[in-house]
C-alpha cells in the first residue's frame, strides 16, 4: 500500500508519501515506511503582514503543489518517464477540474505529458479545518490526480492528523484514555480519545487560538512572524524584572475546558501603549513581556488539560500542533505528567507544524477515513474532529 498525501491547510504546503504492508488498522512505528517527505514554508513571504495573507497563500501552494509532487516521487522513487504520451479528453476535463487554479494545471499538464502514473494506491488530502482558498488548492490537486490516474481519494481531518502525527515516531504504547491537546496557529482544543478514531470535543478557544495569540503579540511588540518561536527565543533572554508586567490567565478557573485568548493579547496592547517610546523599544522591556506572554498562555494551556485529564481519569497526555513544539510548553507538560504519573506524550518538532506525512499515516490507521469520489471531494473549512 503506497499513499501520497497532500496538506494546504494553512500557509505551508506538504506532499509526502508512505508505504506500508499493513492489512490492520493497529500499527506500530515498524509497520510503515515514510517514502518522502517534503514542506514548503510560506514564512517568510507572510511574514510582512504579521500573519498569513489567504490569497497570497494560495497563490504559493499554486506555485509549490507540482514541483512537491514531482520531488516526493522522485525520492520514493516511483517516478518513471512516460513514452506514451497523453489522453487529450482526460487533459480537456482536467482543465473544468482545475479551472480555479490555472497555474497547477499548467503544471500538471506538463507533469502528465513527461511522467506515466505511479505505483499509487490511495491519495489522502486535506479537507479541513482550514482556510478555505489554501485547501481548495490541496483538494484540487488530490480530485486532477484521482481523475487522472484512476485511484481512490480519502478525505483526512487536520485535526486528527495532529493528533496521530505522534505515530510517526517511535513511541512508547500509549495507554486510553487519553486527553489530547491541539493546539496551533488556527486551532486550540482539548479532545478525549479513547482510541485511535475514537474522540470527544470537550474544549476549544472562543475567539484567537494559542498559535495566533503568539502571532498577534508578537506583531504588538514588533516582532517579526511566525511570533511563536521568536516570543520563546526573547522569553528565554529575559533575566530579571524591571517592568512590574502583570498579564491574566483568561478562563483558567472556570469549570468548563475552553479557552480565550484575546484578552491576553489585549492586556499587551494595553501594556505597551502606556509605556514610554523607549521603554517600548528596549531589548529589557521585550524580553520581560515576551516572558510573560509565553508564561500565561503555558499556564492557561497546562491548567486546562490537566483539569481534563483528572476529571476524566486519563492515563495519557496527548500533544500536537505547531504551538507543541514550544520547548516551554514541553518542560512543563513533562513535569506534570510525572507528578501526576501520566504518560507524556509528544511528537517530533519536524512533525508538530502542518506536514503531509500526518495525512497520510492517518488514511493509514484512522477508522474514521472513508473515501469518496472526486467529484464529491471539497473542503471544509470549519470541519471538526469526529469520531
Amino acid at each position: 500500500m503506497i499513499i501520497l498525501a497532500i496538506e494546504t491547510s494553512c500557509d505551508d504546503t506538504g506532499v509526502s508519501i508512505i508505504k506500508s504492508g499493513l492489512k490492520k488498522k493497529k500499527i506500530s512505528f515498524s509497520d510503515f515506511e515514510l517514502l518522502s517527505d517534503n514542506v514548503s514554508s510560506q514564512s517568510l513571504i507572510h511574514s510582512p503582514y504579521g500573519g498569513v495573507f489567504p490569497a497570497i497563500a494560495k497563490r504559493e501552494h499554486q506555485k509549490a503543489l507540482v514541483p512537491l509532487l514531482i520531488k516526493s516521487l522522485k525520492n520514493s522513487k516511483l517516478l518513471k518517464e512516460n513514452k506514451k504520451g497523453v489522453d487529450n479528453k482526460k487533459i480537456l476535463r482536467l482543465q473544468k477540474i482545475l479551472e480555479r487554479n490555472p497555474d497547477i494545471f499548467k503544471d500538471l499538464k506538463e507533469f502528465f505529458k513527461k511522467y506515466q502514473t505511479p505505483e499509487i494506491n490511495k491519495i489522502a488530502v486535506t479537507i479541513g479545518p482550514g482556510l478555505e482558498p489554501c485547501l481548495y488548492t490541496g483538494v484540487n490537486l488530490a480530485k486532477a490526480l484521482s481523475f487522472y490516474w484512476d485511484v481512490p481519494v480519502f478525505r483526512i481531518n487536520h485535526l486528527e492528523g495532529h493528533i496521530l502525527s505522534n505515530w510517526l515516531s517511535p513511541i512508547e504504547k500509549i495507554q486510553f484514555p487519553a486527553v489530547a491537546l491541539v493546539v496551533s496557529g488556527g486551532n486550540t482544543q482539548i479532545i478525549e480519545m479513547l482510541d485511535i478514531g475514537k474522540y470527544k470535543l470537550i474544549g476549544e478557544t472562543r475567539d484567537d487560538a494559542a498559535g495566533e495569540c503568539f502571532d498577534k503579540t508578537a506583531r504588538i511588540l514588533g516582532l517579526p512572524y511566525p511570533g511563536g518561536p521568536v516570543i520563546s527565543k526573547r522569553a528565554k533572554e529575559f533575566k530579571k524584572a524591571k517592568y512590574n508586567i502583570s498579564l491574566p490567565r483568561p478562563m483558567i478557573y472556570d469549570k468548563n475546558y475552553d479557552f480565550s485568548f484575546s484578552g491576553l493579547k489585549t492586556a499587551v496592547l494595553y501594556d505597551f501603549k502606556k509605556r514610554t517610546e523607549k521603554d517600548r523599544a528596549s531589548k529589557e522591556y521585550i524580553n520581560e513581556m515576551a516572558y510573560q506572554i509565553q508564561n500565561s498562555i503555558i499556564d492557561v494551556l497546562t491548567s486546562k488539560t490537566m483539569k481534563a485529564a483528572r476529571e476524566l481519569k486519563a492515563k495519557s497526555i496527548i500533544l500536537g500542533g505547531g504551538v507543541s513544539a514550544n520547548k516551554e510548553i514541553i518542560k512543563e507538560f513533562k513535569k506534570l505528567c510525572k507528578k501526576e504519573k501520566l504518560n507524556c506524550i509528544i511528537p517530533q518538532t519536524k512533525f508538530t507544524g502542518d506536514n503531509a506525512s500526518m495525512i497520510g499515516l492517518t488514511a493509514l490507521i484512522s477508522p474514521n477515513v472513508k473515501k469518496t469520489t472526486w467529484q464529491k471531494l471539497k473542503p471544509d473549512s470549519n470541519l471538526k474532529i469526529n469520531g
